[in-house]
């Protein structure tokens, strides 16, 4: 009797100590071991890729420049306001003509690439054509930014046909449209104003009388198409810069006025000291102003630069030359 008792109450003590040890064991897998780190609490939306309704594509995106005005030939400014989409691997580019080209990854990790390869900057132009766009001041990239560079070929539909990388943060995108197929769709000239036209005009016959070199002649161009809002003036954006960076203007202070002044009398010393050598007089006027006078020797050296560009004089030194035969 009594150890049939024993025996029942070692039963219920062993099956108290296995309960207690299911317990102990739940209990030791819900806690937190000393060597796990603590969980993250995620706090904002989980971007789930591109295909997150919670967050905005463009709220991701953050330009650093604003795009350049539409400029270039009128038939190709109905792509403005347009995007076009090529999809290469786990990437999708979106080029959005005027205005940007963008990388977004095609993954749904929470922090799926999203970038700027480029944003609206200038023409390319070659041999009075207008080659590419370059799209630039896009996402950091090391010491520097991302820029793509977007090559225009004839197609029978507007779409991105081609996307590289040459080096490193640099972007090739090759844009098939169209609007590019006629031979002459992207010339430069037809599409300027007048006044530039004329102003190329002038350029192209100095050039090919030999009175500006061809480093003068491209400068030149250069100029007109900055006038013309194909190119961006760099020289313009550097001083704007610069004067931004200082934080005040060139002359805002007694002291610099001095120095500019000290400077140009250098100057102007040193350009009456170089005519002076070259036997050119130079008289002060009443209000203070320089003259210089030429002497006969320079009249004889400009007559013969106008005969040298076909100048009418040609024609009457030529009846001089025969009276002073005739005379002889």
């Amino acid at each position: 009797m009594f150890y049939k008792s024993g025996t029942h109450t070692c039963g219920v003590i062993k099956q108290i100590h296995v309960l207690r040890c299911c317990m102990l064991l739940i209990a030791s897998l819900q806690m937190p071991t000393a060597s796990a780190g603590k969980m993250k609490i995620v706090e904002e939306p989980n971007t789930f890729g591109l295909n997150n309704p919670l967050l905005a594509q463009s709220n991701r995106l953050q330009p650093k420049v604003t795009p350049s005005p539409v400029s270039g030939p009128a038939h190709l400014h109905r792509l403005a306001g347009k995007c076009f989409s090529f999809i290469e691997s786990t990437y999708k580019y979106e080029f959005c003509p005027f205005n940007n080209i963008t990388q977004h990854e095609q993954s749904f990790r929470w922090n799926a690439y999203s970038g700027i390869l480029g944003i609206w900057n200038e023409w390319e132009i070659v041999n009075n054509t207008f080659v590419a766009m370059w799209m630039r001041g896009g996402d950091s990239c090391g010491a520097k930014n991302r820029q793509t560079k977007v090559l225009l070929s004839c197609g029978s539909r507007n779409k991105l046909a081609q996307v590289s990388e040459p080096s490193t943060c640099m972007y090739s995108v090759t844009f098939e449209t169209p609007l590019v197929c006629h031979p002459h769709s992207l010339l430069v000239y037809p599409t300027l104003r007048e006044t530039l036209q004329r102003e190329w005009d002038e350029a192209e016959q100095a050039l090919h009388d030999e009175l500006i070199t061809e480093q003068g002649y491209n400068k030149t161009l250069k100029e007109i198409f900055q006038e013309a809002g194909y190119l961006r003036d760099t020289k313009e954006k550097e001083t704007k810069q610069d004067s931004k960076s200082s934080g005040k203007s060139e002359f805002d202070t007694l002291e610099s006025c001095k120095e500019e002044y000290q400077k140009l009398s250098e100057e102007v010393q040193r350009l009456r000291r170089l005519l002076s050598q070259h036997r050119i007089l130079v008289s002060i006027d009443q209000d203070n102003s320089q003259t210089a006078m030429t002497p006969p020797s320079a009249v004889n050296v400009r007559e013969k630069e106008e005969h040298l560009r076909g100048d009418t004089g040609l024609r009457s030194d030529g009846l001089n030359s025969q009276k002073d035969q005739t005379d002889h």
